[in-house]
This record gives C-alpha cells, sequence and structure tokens, in this order.
C-alpha cells in the first residue's frame, strides 16, 4: 500500500475522541509514508486529518469538486488538490488513486462513499482493502446493520469479510496491510420476482 482513501465527516462530532483519532490516523500514515487521498476539504474531521498528516510530513491528495471549491472549503494548503466536475468523479478518482479505503466517522457522504466502494468491491471492480476505524463505536449500529442484512439473505455471508474493523488508527493500519480481499462471489440472481 502506498496510498489510502480515507472518507470522513465535514464536521467535527460530538466527541473529542473523533478528532484525535482523525488526528491519529493522519499522524500514523504519515508516519508509515503512506499517502492520505481524501476529499480535499479544510473543514471538520477531514480538515483535521490532513493537517495532521500534513504536519507529519506526509503526503495529501485532496479531490474536491467544483460547487465545493466555490463555498470556500477546498483545503489551502495541500500541494496536490485536484478539482473535479462532480461528485461522482471525485469518488471515481479517490478510487482510482488508492491502494485501500479507511472510513472515519462521519454522515451521508461518508456512508454514500463506506457502501460505494464496498459494493464494487463484492461486484469484483476492485480487490483494495476496506477499513472502518470504529472510534467509541460509532460505527456500531451500521455494523450491526450490515450483520442483519447477511442474517436476511441481502447480502452474501462472505460479503462481511469484505470490512476490516479495528478502534485505533496504529492496529487498522497493521490489519489492512495483512488483509486479503477475497474474490468476488458469484452475484446470485434472484428469480422470485420474474
Amino acid at each position: 500500500m502506498n496510498r489510502i482513501c480515507v472518507f470522513a465527516g465535514s464536521k467535527f462530532g460530538v466527541r473529542a475522541e473523533y478528532r484525535s483519532a482523525a488526528e491519529a490516523l493522519g499522524r500514523a500514515m504519515a508516519t508509515r509514508h503512506l499517502a492520505v487521498v481524501y476529499g480535499g476539504a479544510q473543514v471538520g474531521l477531514m480538515g483535521v486529518l490532513a493537517d495532521a498528516a500534513l504536519s507529519g510530513g506526509g503526503q495529501v491528495i485532496g479531490v474536491i469538486p467544483e460547487a465545493l471549491v466555490a463555498r470556500e472549503v477546498a483545503h489551502t494548503g495541500l500541494d496536490d488538490l485536484r478539482i473535479v466536475a462532480t461528485m461522482h468523479a471525485r469518488k471515481a478518482l479517490m478510487a482510482d488513486l488508492a491502494d485501500a479505503f479507511i472510513a472515519l466517522p462521519g454522515g451521508w457522504g461518508t456512508f454514500d462513499e463506506l457502501f460505494e466502494i464496498l459494493t464494487w468491491s463484492q461486484l469484483g471492480l476492485h480487490r483494495k482493502p476496506v477499513g472502518v476505524l470504529n472510534v467509541q463505536g460509532y460505527f456500531d449500529p451500521l455494523l450491526s446493520l450490515i450483520a442483519h442484512a447477511i442474517d436476511e439473505g441481502f447480502v452474501a455471508r462472505d460479503a462481511g469479510r469484505l470490512i476490516t474493523v479495528a478502534d485505533s488508527a496504529e492496529r487498522l493500519l497493521d490489519q489492512l496491510a495483512v488483509h486479503v480481499v477475497p474474490a468476488p462471489a458469484a452475484v446470485p440472481i434472484d428469480r422470485g420476482a420474474v
């Protein structure tokens, strides 16, 4: 792994631990010479992550749509800020640049990015590790929903192995470094509706 795409909130959240985790991840990635690929903003956990990586001498690549640059949320301290036309182009470029993915706490955008990249993995569009930094149990309800979807037959049982979960940046980076992404299973066709 050389570059990890990090999905993170554009807000700080209500717990100081979220900010601390974003800082720890940025510092740990810089120490390990892992470039950060992220959404290019200076706000919320996104900005905290980027600033921590930059202060540790790390490489940070931001990818941001034109509409968000106009709102003045683009991180102005990046050497590599790529401006794209749309949110779809942003996600595609971040995925192309990354060797792995991590989700920090966040909202709709983070959930969207995480589930899209998991879907792409399940379909065999990439074989890159996906991790969740489960700060203070933030992702526990989401992980329970995924387990429920598996139990109810809407998600393949093997698909649960697509996500690596840890509660510290160092542990998650260690796990992603050795994680072998399972080969995509054949997607069964539901003939019940035919």
